[in-house]
């Protein structure tokens, strides 16, 4: 198998797209694949910048040509198709869960979002844990748990917090970092750079003054690469050690 269709493989294997991140991970699975090179992700980031076989669908994120019209109604930006808002929401979700999986936290996801569809998996088999860890007050967990995905440190506390603001309201979301205010967490919108100013209209009313120096904001693109960077680092160990 050369290394081009190694790449389509991992696609094909993906539901016909996939982060770097991901196709680092699934090209070089295959047995029978010849990866004659001390740099393989450079040679998948050539791949899937020069073969016909692939298009970008945005920074970081790529998809085979013969599923072009499936992948783009999947991520479609028309915000009137509540299953591509749902889909878009759950897929960036979805590798927020997996960073802080690379990061070495263990991760959770709220009941509602466990059967939502990851690539080719649900955000249930990704995140590490089934249960919230009960590190305060029970009129505060009612808030904390359903936020969108959670990462938690090795003593059990919530290490960070993270809303993906696909189309919902952010104010929302900051009404729910108010309430964790007095833990040494940190708190992040996800969401398209086009509402990094909506958010910053948000973050700078007054009731959000006690958390507007602990929230940030991180665009899609950013989630993306920090995945295939982190994807990078940690295979990269792994071969070494």
């Amino acid at each position: 198998m050369k290394q081009y269709e190694a790449v389509i493989e991992a696609l094909k294997e993906n539901g016909g797209y996939a982060t770097l991140g991901q196709l680092y991970q699934d090209a070089l699975k295959f047995p029978d694949a010849e990866w004659k090179t001390k740099t393989p992700f450079a040679s998948i980031r050539r791949i899937v910048q020069v073969r016909d076989e692939i298009f970008k669908i945005r920074p970081g994120l790529w998809a085979l040509e013969s599923e072009r019209d499936k992948v783009m109604e999947i991520f479609s930006e028309d915000k009137s198709k509540p299953k591509a808002r749902e889909y878009t929401h759950s897929f960036y979700q979805g590798l927020v869960t997996e960073i802080g999986n690379l990061k070495g936290f263990q991760t959770f996801v709220p009941a509602q979002d466990k059967n939502r569809p990851y690539a080719q998996k649900k955000l249930k088999d990704i995140a590490t844990l089934t249960e919230f860890y009960p590190f305060t007050y029970p009129e505060v967990l009612r808030q904390a748990i359903t936020i969108d995905v959670t990462w938690f440190n090795k003593r059990h506390f919530a290490a960070s917090f993270f809303e993906i603001e696909h189309s919902t309201d952010i104010h929302r979301s900051l009404l729910k970092f108010v309430e964790l205010q007095d833990f040494r967490s940190d708190f992040f919108i996800v969401a398209d750079a086009h509402r990094k100013a909506e958010f910053e209209d948000k973050i700078s009313l007054a009731a959000f003054s006690p958390i507007q120096s602990f929230v940030k904001f991180i665009d899609y693109n950013n989630v993306a690469n920090l995945h295939t960077k982190m994807t990078e680092v940690v295979l990269a160990e792994n071969a070494v050690f």
